[in-house]
């Protein structure tokens, strides 16, 4: 894994927010979540190889700086990465770049003594696939964000909750606890029954003491969205949402562009899993998710408060700006 004073990506930000943003080096340690000696080593590592020198400039294989300051701007976010897109991309390269870049930056903000939760769906899973390692000895702790009793089908891969805390775990090298219940319950009163069991109450104590949570943005209108796939919802009352406004989930928690879940509240309500108050008061958010289809499930998972790191790939990034544009 390459050091961190070698990421152009991170020298042009820390150099671009010192010299452009006015902002002190204090500030930067917390934005990106460095120590105060690494913000100064990058702010010289950025004099010494170019990046600084009347102004800060791009260096030549990184071309979307000011987008993702645009997106941080505008919608108040505490981070945007932005990986190319390529024309001849599969959606497997839209995966696999968007998961080395999730990689890299988990291995930046974790610190020892972390809790994280984990939501479920191939892009998390394909986080711990990457060819990258992780070097760092940590206490981590991975904590699965709903239930994820496994349902799996004798084949197909496995994208529940509990088994991506697993996996994290092996990949970065820390611990995990499992949450031994169904994600969607049919009835509500059944749920609130079932988390009156003392053996359930451990899992809520993890959830107030996350760090960081790591979640895949998924749109309701794809086909083989992983919410069918693993027996969640049928597609006809996926459909009846999609007509209902919904854009997108996080965390099993639907939504429509202005981030409002109400009008899903029949099915969300029903999942065992994190509350969306606790979820908005976790330090740092993360939402994943590429591709021009994606950009209002991105949208309204910013403004739900799900996420407030967000990570996607150029022509979702664009899309997103312009239909901004259009609303205003």
């Amino acid at each position: 894994m390459k050091k961190i004073i070698d990421d152009k990506r991170l020298i042009y930000k820390c150099c671009s927010l010192y010299y452009n943003h006015r902002m002190t080096q204090e500030k930067i340690c917390k934005k990106l979540g460095l120590s105060r000696a690494t913000v100064s080593r990058l702010l010289e590592a950025g004099r010494e190889i170019g990046i600084v020198q009347i102004q800060v400039v791009n260096p030549s294989d990184f071309n979307y700086g000011e987008m993702e300051q645009q997106l941080e701007e505008l919608y108040g976010l505490k981070d945007v990465m932005i990986v190319e897109e390529q024309p001849l991309d599969t959606t497997y390269d839209r995966i696999e770049r968007l998961s080395d870049t999730a990689f890299d930056y988990l291995c930046r903000r974790m610190k020892s003594g972390d809790f994280i939760g984990v939501t479920m769906g191939r892009t998390l899973l394909h986080i711990t696939k990457t060819k990258k390692e992780y070097r760092e000895n940590r206490d981590l702790l991975f904590v699965p964000m709903f239930g994820g009793v496994s349902q799996k089908r004798t084949g197909r891969e496995d994208v529940q909750s509990n088994h991506i805390a697993v996996e994290f775990a092996k990949k970065f090298g820390g611990d995990y606890v499992q949450f031994l219940a169904p994600a969607v319950f049919s009835d509500e009163k059944v749920k609130k029954m079932f988390l009156k069991e003392e053996s359930m109450k451990y899992i809520y104590d993890y959830f107030s003491k996350l760090k960081i949570v790591v979640m895949g943005i998924g749109v309701p209108n794809i086909s083989g969205t992983a919410l069918v796939t693993e027996g969640y919802l049928d597609e006809e009352k996926l459909n009846e949402f999609v007509e209902k406004g919904a854009v997108g989930d996080a965390s099993l928690q639907f939504y429509n562009i202005d981030g409002d879940t109400k009008p899903f509240d029949e099915f969300n309500k029903r999942v065992v899993g994190i509350q969306r108050e606790q979820l908005c008061k976790v330090e740092t958010r993360i939402g994943i998710g590429g591709g021009k289809k994606k950009a209002k499930a991105v949208i309204g998972a910013i403004t739900s408060k799900s996420i407030n790191v967000l990570i996607t790939d150029s022509e979702c990034a664009i899309e997103i700006l312009n239909y901004e544009k259009m609303r205003t």
